[in-house]
């Protein structure tokens, strides 16, 4: 009898060890089968001239050779960079403000506050798109409607490519401040208030507590923050490609709708896989520099 008791307890014991393992494994398998093989498939194609049907023929470096002859992969390169460059430190600056401001005990409303500023990152990138384009539409958006009644003329926000660019990197902004915030107000929360009172008896003022203590120990956090926005940033899509495609014509096309355009319109699988992969070299380089500048910052 004791025996078979014992037997039971130890089969009991096993399913808490084996509940952890099967979820990895489950876990693994899914990495594997939606991120590791096609993204290998992605790397085999950049070296063929696959279009979507028929064979594969492998051509070696041939796809990478035209593409660093394209004016147009240049163009949404540099177009790409110049969006990554003005959205990731104005949507830092913006996101910190803000979590700063609904943290504050001065705040009032922060907690109803915070639920508006909430709400873009629960709003669909393709919604979101949609609705900006309602709004800087230049024959029927709002805003144009609401100029021409003060006497202005109509805005050319998407016929004229630099205004057009503007209008995604004030939508990118409005997107993507929620998610920073909400991870600056954790991190904002997690500073003892002893350190602000110790700073305040020396004399310091409320910028200086803000550059010596704030800024200091939001340095994981802003890490964190300045990598997935970069990341973001040069990978977005939805949001351009309902806002206005990338217009006028190609001139705010950014990698992915570079992409998008010459292996789905165009169906260039292999060509466009070859910009894939520089794409994925780039931000890995990137990310490297971050994290390189991150741990030289931990020994400074």
């Amino acid at each position: 009898m004791s025996t078979h008791v014992e037997g039971r307890k130890r089969r009991g014991n096993r399913i808490p060890q084996l509940a952890p393992l099967s979820f990895t494994v489950i876990t693994m398998v899914l990495f594997v089968l939606f991120f590791v093989m096609p993204g290998g498939l992605g790397i085999y194609y950049a070296f063929t001239d696959y279009r979507g049907v028929g064979d594969a023929d492998w051509i070696g470096l041939e796809n990478f050779v035209e593409l660093f002859q394209d004016k147009d992969f240049y163009s949404a390169l540099i177009r790409t960079l110049t969006y990554t460059v003005i959205v990731v430190p104005l949507g830092y600056a913006v996101s910190l403000l803000s979590a700063w401001l609904l943290t504050s005990p001065r705040t009032k409303g922060a907690g109803a506050a915070r639920v508006i500023f909430f709400l873009p990152w629960l709003v669909s990138p393709i919604v979101a798109g949609v609705i900006w384009r309602w709004l800087f539409g230049e024959s029927f958006g709002l805003v144009n409607y609401l100029l021409s009644l003060i006497g202005v003329a109509p805005v050319s926000w998407q016929s004229d490519a630099n205004l057009s660019l503007s209008v995604v990197v004030v939508a990118g902004i409005w997107g993507g401040m929620a998610f920073s915030m909400l991870l600056f107000s954790a991190a904002l929360k997690n500073i003892p208030q002893s350190y602000y009172e110790a700073a305040s008896i020396d004399g310091a003022s409320t910028a200086q507590q803000f550059w010596k203590i704030t800024l200091p120990l939001l340095r994981p956090t802003s890490f964190m923050v300045i990598l997935l926005s970069t990341i973001g940033a040069m990978k977005e899509f939805a949001l351009i490609q309902a806002l206005n495609g990338g217009g006028p014509g190609t001139q705010n096309y950014l990698m992915v709708q570079y992409i998008y355009s010459t292996g789905f319109e165009r169906a260039q699988i292999g060509y466009a896989s070859a910009a894939s992969v520089i794409l994925m070299l780039l931000l890995l380089v990137i990310a490297g520099i971050q994290m390189r500048f991150d741990k030289g910052a931990e020994y400074e």
